[in-house]
Parts: C-alpha cells; sequence; structure tokens
C-alpha cells in the first residue's frame, strides 16, 4: 500500500468504529504555554484530559504532525544517523474521551492490523505495565488477559515504568500503556534471535509501531498520584514506521514518505543515496529536516533568534550543514524539495500547498543567509588556527564561533582535522554546559498543585461586556523562576480579564476585597482552556468575595492598537494587493507589530498610502460589529478572513468595521473614532517574503506628536529660530560638505609632505626596504600613503600606526615582490601586531589593517615590527 491508502485505511476503520475525524492541528502550538510544539498526537487533547473543555465527540481519531526537537521528547541528533528517528513525524490516533477503554481500544488495534492491513500476526510482539507496588499501581491484568487473546504468551512482554508508564510531562494526566512491536527481521534472522529480545533495543527492524495509553491518573507536583474523574484512551501509531511495515522495506527512508524527496536530492547534488554512509547520513538530514520546516513555516512559525523560531532556525541550518560539508553543496537547494512535499502531502495537509511559494522563498533566503555565515566562519576559523600555538585549538574560542557566529561545532571539528589540528572538546563542553546552565536557570518553572478550593465547571469570560465584576477564586497554585521569581496563579469563577491570545497581550489591573485588600493582576494567559492570573501575592482572604477591575486605560490602548491592526491588514490588502496575508502580530499597550506576506520593501509612498488608509477608516467613525458564537463555516461565506496556523473551534466570533472583517477573540474599541490616530513608526524585512510593520495609536501617538513638536521647538532654538527650519538645516548641509572637501584636500596634501620626510627614514635590513613608524593621519590617509610609497618602491615592508580619536589603526604594506619570494604576509603581520594594541585585523598579503583599543600599545608595536624582516 502506499503511504496515502494506508492513512486513508486507518481514518476509515476508526471512522466506522463511531469515531469524529478531525483535522491535525498546527504543529506550533500558540496557546499553550507549557510546551513549544506539538510533540504527540495528545497535545491539542489535553484540555479534554484535564476536565477543562468539552470534545467534539467522546470518540475522536487523526492524523497529527509531531515535532520532537526540543524538552523531554528531543530526537534531532539522532535523525540521520539512524533510519528510524525524525524530527517531524505523523501520529495517527484515536481517542476516548470517558467513552471506551482497554478492550475496545486493544481489540481494534488488534483487528486494524492483522484484518485490515493484515500484518504477519507472528512478527507482532505487545507490551503491557509489570505494575508499580511503590505508586500503589498494579500489573495490568485487564491488558494481559485482553492480548492473550489474540497472542501467545511468550510473546506478552512485562514492561517497566520508562517503557510502559506514560507521561505527559513531569505533571499532569498519565497512565499505563500497551505497545505494539513488529520484527521485520528476515526470516533467517529471526530463527537466530527472539523478536522478544530485542524488543525496546533500539533494534532499526524491530520496532515499536503503536502504543496505546490508559489515561487513569493525574501526576502531581510533589511526585504522587490521583485518579481522574474519568478514563480514557490515548493511541498513537507512528506512520512513517507503519509504511515500513506495510511496504516491506528495512527503513523509514526507503519508504514512499521520503523516496521522492531523496531521489530529488541525489538529481540535485549528483550524488547516490545508499554508496556512500557519510552521504547518505547527510541526505537523511536534509529530507528529514525539509518536512519539519517546512510545515512549521506554513503554519506560521517563521525562523528566528528565540523560542520556537529559533528551533526551526537550527534544524535548517543543520541540514544545510550536512549539504555544505558531505554532498559539497555552496549554493541553496533545500528550498527545491518544497514542490514535491506539497504535491506529495497536500492533499491531507492543504496548508502546505497554500502556503508552498512562502515556504520555498523562506528556506531559500535562509539557506543563502547560513551559507554566508559558513564563509564567514572559515575566515574566522582560519584566524583562530593561525594564532593557536601547537595543534590543540581552545574550545573556548570555537565557542565563541558557535555561539556568537553560529558556526556548528562539529563542521569546526572536521575542518581542524583536515589541517592536522584537534579541538579542546572538554573545554567547549564546559562552555556549553555553562549556558545552557544560565538557560534551564532562567526559563524553569517550579509550579506546584492546584489547591482546589471548590468546583465550578463554569468559568467565564465576562470582558467582552464589562471590565469589573465581582469573583471568586475556585483555585490556586505557587509558580517560582528565576526571571518572575515567586509568583501565585488564580482562577477565578468568572472574569473579566481578557489571557494572551491571538496576538494581543493579557489584561492587568486588581481585585479588591471587601476590607479594602488590594491584590494587583500583572498578567492574564490561558492554559488548557483554564484562565490565570497572575499576581505578586496571595489574597489573604481565598473564601471571599472579591471585585475584579481591569486596568482600563492599559485596556484602552490595546484595543486601539488590536482594532488599528485590523484596519492596517485591510489596507495593505487594499494598496499592496490581496497576496498579503498575516504572518504574525503583537497587539500590545504601547504599539502593534504586524507581519504579513509581500516580496518587495514597502515604499514610502505605500506606506504613506496605508497609514492614510487607516486614519480615513478613523475619521468615519465605525462602529463595532460583533457576532458572537456564529458557525465557522457562515462566517468565512460572509467574507470573514481566517489566519492560518489558527485553531477555530465551530463557532468563532466575528469583528466587523467597515468592510474589514475579521476572526477574532480579542479586545477591540466601539468605534473606530477611539484609536484617535495611527502612525507606522517603521518597516523591515522579518524573512523572505514576509515584512514586519510597527506602528501606535492613542496615547502613544499623542505623546509621539507631542515629542516631535518639543524636538522641533528645540531645533529651532539651536538654529536661532528661522523662519524657514528646511532651508537652514540645507545651508548647514552644504557647508559641511564645503568643510569636508576641503579637510581631505589638507589631509592629502599634509600625506604628500610626508612621503619625502619618510622616503628618508627608509632602513635597509636582509635586503628588506624596512620602515615602522606613527603618521598624523587618519586610517584612509595612511592607506593612501603606504600606496604612494608603494609605487616608488620595490622589496618594501612598511608599517604605519594612526590613533584618531584615541582609536589606535596598524596599516602594513608588503612588496609584492616579498610576497611571493620571502613568503610574507601583510594580513598575518598585523594580526600579530594588532595584540600589542589590543585588537585584531586582516586583509590581502601584500596590504592588511588592524584596528585596536589600546594606544598606549602602538610604539611597542612599531618596535615588534622590525623581527618580521629580521
Amino acid at each position: 500500500m502506499k503511504s496515502q491508502d494506508i492513512r486513508k485505511a486507518y481514518l476509515q476503520f476508526f471512522e466506522s468504529k463511531g469515531h469524529l475525524i478531525v483535522p491535525s492541528a498546527p504543529i506550533v502550538l500558540k496557546d499553550d504555554p507549557t510546551l513549544m510544539f506539538n510533540n504527540s498526537g495528545m497535545a491539542q487533547f489535553k484540555e479534554y484530559f484535564l476536565g477543562n473543555g468539552i470534545p467534539k465527540s467522546k470518540r475522536i481519531a487523526d492524523t497529527q504532525k509531531c515535532l520532537r526537537v526540543s524538552g523531554k521528547h528531543n530526537d534531532l541528533e539522532d535523525v540521520g544517523f539512524d533510519t528510524y528517528h525524525h524530527t517531524m513525524f505523523e501520529m495517527l490516533g484515536n481517542w476516548s474521551f470517558g467513552d471506551y477503554f482497554k478492550k475496545e481500544a486493544l481489540d481494534w488495534a488488534w483487528e486494524f492490523l492483522t484484518e485490515v492491513l493484515k500484518l504477519d500476526k507472528d512478527r507482532l510482539y505487545v507490551s503491557v505495565f509489570e505494575g508499580n507496588p511503590s505508586e500503589n499501581v498494579p500489573f495490568d491484568q485487564e491488558a494481559f488477559d485482553i492480548w492473550k487473546k489474540y497472542v501467545p504468551e511468550d510473546r506478552i512482554i512485562l514492561g517497566n515504568k520508562k517503557d510502559n508508564f506514560w507521561e505527559m510531562g513531569d505533571q499532569g494526566p498519565c497512565g499505563p500503556c500497551s505497545e505494539i512491536h513488529i520484527d521485520l527481521r528476515s526470516n533467517e534472522e529471526r530463527a537466530k534471535k527472539s523478536g522478544r529480545e530485542l524488543v525496546n533495543e533500539d533494534h532499526p527492524q524491530v520496532v515499536e509501531i503503536w502504543n496505546n495509553v490508559f489515561m487513569e491518573f493525574n501526576r502531581k507536583a510533589d511526585g504522587s498520584l490521583e485518579k481522574l474523574p474519568a478514563q480514557h484512551v490515548d493511541t498513537g501509531m507512528g506512520f512513517e514506521r507503519l509504511c515500513m511495515a506495510m511496504q516491506g522495506v528495512q527503513s523509514n527512508y526507503d519508504t514512499d514518505v521520503f523516496t521522492p524527496l531523496i531521489r530529488e536530492v541525489e538529481t540535485i547534488t549528483n550524488t547516490k543515496y545508499g554508496s556512500n554512509e557519510k552521504q547518505d547520513v547527510a541526505i537523511r538530514v536534509i529530507v528529514d529536516h525539509v518536512r519539519a520546516v517546512a510545515f512549521a513555516i506554513a503554519d506560521g512559525q517563521l525562523p528566528s533568534n528565540n523560542g520556537a523560531g529559533y528551533v526551526i532556525r537550527r534544524i535548517l541550518r543543520r541540514a544545510i550543514r550536512y549539504g555544505f560539508t558531505f554532498l559539497d553543496t555552496k549554493q541553496p537547494f533545500i528550498y527545491k524539495l518544497v514542490e514535491i512535499l506539497s504535491n506529495q502531502m497536500g492533499e491531507f495537509f492543504p496548508e502546505i500547498q497554500l502556503q508552498r511559494n512562502l515556504v520555498r522563498n523562506v528556506i531559500k533566503e535562509e539557506e543563502a543567509s547560513f551559507l554566508r555565515t559558513l564563509d564567514q566562519g572559515l575566515i574566522l576559523l582560519d584566524n583562530v588556527i593561525n594564532t593557536t600555538k601547537g595543534t590543540e585549538v581552545s574550545g573556548r574560542k570555537a565557542f565563541e564561533l558557535y555561539d556568537t557566529f553560529g558556526f556548528p561545532i562539529d563542521l569546526t571539528a572536521l575542518i581542524l582535522r583536515e589541517k592536522g589540528y584537534t579541538l579542546n572538546e572538554k573545554e567547549f563542553d564546559v562552555e556549553l554546559q555553562k549556558q545552557k546552565d544560565r538557560s534551564r536557570a532562567a526559563s524553569k518553572v517550579k509550579t506546584g498543585d492546584w489547591e482546589v478550593l471548590y468546583d465550578d465547571d463554569v468559568e467565564e469570560f465576562v470582558g467582552y461586556d464589562t471590565t469589573t465584576t465581582n469573583v471568586k477564586i475556585t483555585r490556586y497554585r505557587k509558580v517560582e523562576n528565576q526571571k518572575l521569581g515567586e509568583m501565585y496563579q488564580l482562577v477565578f469563577n468568572l472574569t473579566p480579564f481578557y489571557p494572551e491570545g491571538g496576538g494581543q497581550i493579557g489584561d492587568r489591573g486588581y481585585i479588591e476585597g471587601a476590607n479594602g485588600e488590594v491584590v494587583y493582576i500583572e498578567d492574564t494567559k490561558k492554559e488548557n482552556n483554564v484562565i490565570i492570573h497572575f499576581t505578586k501575592t496571595l489574597p489573604r482572604k481565598l473564601d471571599a468575595i472579591y471585585n475584579a477591575v481591569v486596568d482600563n486605560n492599559f485596556r484602552k490602548n490595546v484595543s486601539s492598537n488590536h482594532t488599528a491592526t485590523h484596519l492596517l491588514h485591510q489596507a495593505l490588502r487594499t494598496i499592496l494587493g490581496t497576496h498579503v496575508e498575516q504572518k504574525g502580530s503583537l497587539v500590545s499597550n504601547k504599539y502593534l507589530r504586524f507581519d504579513f506576506s509581500h516580496f518587495t520593501k514597502v515604499t514610502a509612498e505605500e506606506l504613506e498610502a496605508v497609514e492614510d488608509f487607516v486614519n480615513a477608516r478613523i475619521q468615519d467613525q465605525l462602529p463595532l460589529i460583533e457576532r458572537r458564537n456564529i458557525p465557522f463555516q457562515q462566517a468565512v461565506d460572509e467574507g470573514a478572513m481566517a489566519l492560518f496556523g489558527e485553531k477555530y473551534g465551530d463557532t468563532v466570533r466575528a469583528i466587523k468595521f467597515g468592510k474589514s472583517m475579521e476572526l477574532c477573540g480579542g479586545i477591540h474599541v466601539q468605534n473606530t473614532s477611539d484609536i484617535w490616530h495611527f502612525m507606522i513608526t517603521s518597516e523591515s524585512a522579518v524573512a523572505a517574503g514576509i515584512r514586519r510593520i510597527e506602528a501606535i495609536s492613542n496615547d502613544f501617538a499623542k505623546n509621539h506628536l507631542m515629542e516631535q513638536n518639543n524636538l522641533l521647538g528645540e531645533v529651532k532654538e539651536v538654529l536661532k529660530n528661522p523662519q524657514d527650519v528646511l532651508k537652514a538645516v540645507g545651508s548647514l548641509q552644504d557647508e559641511n560638505t564645503k568643510l569636508k572637501k576641503q579637510v581631505e584636500q589638507l589631509l592629502k596634501d599634509k600625506a604628500k609632505g610626508l612621503k619625502g620626510e619618510l622616503e628618508a627614514q627608509i632602513q635597509e635590513i636582509n635586503g628588506v626596504k624596512f620602515l615602522a613608524t606613527q603618521v598624523d593621519l587618519d586610517a584612509n590617509g595612511a592607506k593612501d600613503l603606504a600606496y604612494e610609497l608603494g609605487n616608488n618602491e620595490i622589496n618594501l615592508f612598511l608599517v604605519l600606526a594612526t590613533a584618531n580619536e584615541d582609536k589606535p589603526m596598524l596599516t602594513c604594506y608588503i612588496s609584492k615582490e616579498l610576497v611571493a619570494n620571502k613568503g610574507l604576509n601583510a594580513g598575518q603581520v598585523v594580526r600579530e601586531l594588532g595584540k600589542y594594541i589590543q585588537g585584531g585585523g586582516g586583509g590581502q598579503p601584500f596590504f592588511a589593517t588592524a584596528g585596536g583599543k589600546n594606544v598606549n600599545g602602538i610604539a611597542e608595536a612599531l618596535e615588534k615590527a622590525v623581527d618580521f624582516v629580521k
């Protein structure tokens, strides 16, 4: 069966068992602060397991895009070296939320594998949880008895907590699990050694294909277990491994999930997969990583320097450097694989087809940028080698290349080996560990258990209609981390505070008790469908009724910027074209940031037109038309814009101002006139085909205009209050240009005068004409003088020092005859002499410069210059 047919068969089978088939959630999570990426099929259903939401159906099945490259589940460094780990993979899953349990789950798993797919029963092994007396979790007798109906007891394996007790993380829903493994070895190999001995031993042909998790416990912060209110089933089957089993091949990379991509890489790089192990690893890395990167971009996550974007950039750069090192690719090529990926997977994942051009362009630009970084890194690595005494290169210096310039450490080690050097890897590991410890300490959050004061199934958000209401605290917990210190998270029975989401930051404000106690709400977020309020202190009377009050001034500016964001989106699509799509946004009280697809810089005239368009809508005084809980498809049919990468429910909220209509859960002004004024403050590139506009409105626009007006007044005062400020500034610029030309001419005349003096100072040492001296010129003057002297002299070795504005500079000129015959190199000279002025530099063998910090080191540098010709 082809991979597309296997996927269809799975979904059709569980549909026949009463399951609702739902689409894959985006690979990048936007509403779960505990996870960066969807790393398992169950991630999008966490709120149902925790009892914080009601699923559309008690039985659901899907295929979920997953990414495992960070945190507890991190397979990145294994990818390529074996044939069964991946960054992105598909997880086929069927779910029961308090409906069926072990019997149905295991019966259907066996039925699908052996009757629908007709896998060889004799090659299948199953495992059940052996129990854990210390946690009072018994041996899973029920699962064992179910499996005895289908397989001999010698193929039922008892698994420990590591292999057969699945946990979402350090805290949260968990339970025993039952895995299904398949032995894909040849009959000869199977006769020599039982597959039972190879289960969970990382054998490439004896692999787990399906895990059936029976969620019945909740792991608390203190490590103890408590029973969940209901029993759930969470299953996950590795799609790529299932394809390997069904297609009779020895590796996931030999299935039709990967072979079209591999063939394209072979064609582009003129290589042959299977002929060279290092090239094979590189090809596996590339075809795996392009899938992860392409789907992340299609789901709205662009490569960047922090957070999820940094992880995506790191994955792509790993692929680029493997191609650079082992496939000898010096030009972008990975972006060409997107076309094949789109054709191959577009039927089930339409986002990859709809965003194909964007994905191609972003990957192409990232490739070109990193290849430039690699070229620069090679030069920097040469500098490190040239300044290394002996054959061992400092791990600290290698870490600087890695940390500051992004130069891969494995590439550093490879180049050093080729040049006969070794790397002090222990030193590098120490520096890397220090960085990890700093990062971990800064980001680690210690979360206590929820203290439930009383159960309340309804946590209503009333913030669309009011900014103040009476609330009761239903639960709270303590959280600690290095960045925030000790804080508390409070949950109310209802709340006017808007939680961070859809690009909009969370509300701030306070709660006030009848006794006058005030507790400030520092931030509001949403986690697993629960609105959480952050406070620095815990309210004294937890069972009291409090008056919750949103900071109205804060919200006024946030809502102004949010509505302005919608109008900006409309303006860009009107003025630049309907190809413009939102690719990210931030709505704060101070400013708005809007990322959008567009392939050229937005001109000053276009920006002015966009600004005018938005301000015209403000002047039109358009009222807010808000529609809550309308069917998703109806809203889209009526013209509402839905954003890629966002997860929408069956019913949605639509926001309309004039002809601008978008699906949005955020807070908006009642009338566009409330925005007061809209001003664009910057326009820039984020990535290939992605531009960013930042803008301000309301109070911050007023403040900006006042500051500009005050600044203009100060400028007028400095210019002696001219009638025409622009004309006065223009006159100053003209005068400055004339003076600069005069200074340049004076310096040239001065250099000509110096030329005769310096020629008289040239000495001959060992057949080399030598001069090292300080001159009262700027760097450009020293360069011109060096060439003037060099044109008149052969066999000249010249070092000139300058010290303009206490910034020392060394200029070295060496006649080409000396470079050719004596092996002298100006770049090496300035690198050595640059140490005395606490700096460095480089250049060509016959001309190079070095800048530094220590003017007092010039004399010693000039004294040492003679050593090169003695």
